[in-house]
């Protein structure tokens, strides 16, 4: 059965707020937390919060826009039509069933035994790939990344690296130039392939010897650390195996019931 997801409606209906945060006010009527989130779904990924204050705004007057529009469906009168009869018929059945699964699933318990069970007996699904912590100079030519290359010749250590954020800084096309060209932590797959290769061909401390070119110019690479591939500890995956757990008992129990249900109906397929 396919993996159930609260509809927008229901979402709306379980996350009621009694302090819900007033935006605006409509002809004495709150534009509240509830608006808000219902343009937010909209948006996958994005919380309201964290939007650039000209965003937010946008979504407020789109939710006062919504608020006037709703009131005046409403006093047109379409509430007593037929067709608004129907699609609240379906909404409201749909909601039943969405609430009604929600209670199964907060009902679901997993075993902290079989938790850890499951975490010893699947060892390769929570390997973590090796990364590099590395920096990088990103220049156009390849007689640049020569030069650059050249000037860090003989160095090692602090002199190294404070030479290398120098010439990052200075000479680096790329955005990361002004941060020293720092790249962070990354596995091999993150980057593209010709970059990736020279990055984990080094040790920590060292730099390319030659310049490594890719389709964005040549560039010069710092490794700083390196990690080898490990497990991820229990307490990091934890919570993502008792959640699957669930899911699956969840799973297994509305498709049981769905089972014994239609065994019991007069089901016609046309």
């Amino acid at each position: 059965m396919k993996k159930v997801i609260l509809s927008s409606i229901a979402a709306a209906v379980l996350s009621v707020s009694l302090n819900a945060t007033v935006y605006a006010t409509v002809n004495g009527e709150d534009v509240n937390d509830q608006d808000i989130a219902v343009l937010m779904r909209a948006m996958q990924g994005a919380k309201f919060e964290e939007l650039p204050a000209d965003a937010k705004q946008k979504i407020v007057e789109q939710a006062v826009e919504r608020k006037l529009l709703t009131t005046e469906a409403t006093k047109s009168g379409v509430e007593k039509e037929k067709d608004y009869a129907a699609a609240l018929k379906r909404i409201k059945a749909d909601l039943a069933l969405e609430v009604w699964m929600k209670k199964i699933y907060d009902g679901v318990k997993v075993d902290a035994k079989d938790v850890k069970d499951y975490y010893d007996k699947n060892a390769d699904k929570f390997m973590q790939p090796a990364t590099v912590k590395a920096r990088h100079v990103l220049v156009k030519t390849e007689q640049e990344a020569k030069d650059v290359i050249k000037e860090l010749d003989g160095l090692s250590g602090q002199k190294l690296n404070d030479k290398f954020v120098e010439l990052a800084t200075t000479k680096s096309t790329g955005p990361s130039g002004q941060g020293g060209g720092e790249l962070g932590w990354f596995a091999a797959n993150q980057m593209v392939k010709p970059f990736s290769d020279a990055a984990f061909a080094l040790k920590k401390g060292e730099i390319t010897k030659t310049p490594v070119q890719t389709q964005f110019g040549f560039h010069v690479i710092l490794v700083e650390d390196t990690k080898a591939a490990e497990k991820a500890t229990f307490d990091v995956v934890k919570a993502q195996i008792e959640n699957g757990l669930k899911m699956e008992k969840f799973r297994i129990l509305v498709a049981d019931k769905a089972k014994t249900l239609r065994k019991n109906a007069k089901v016609t397929i046309k």
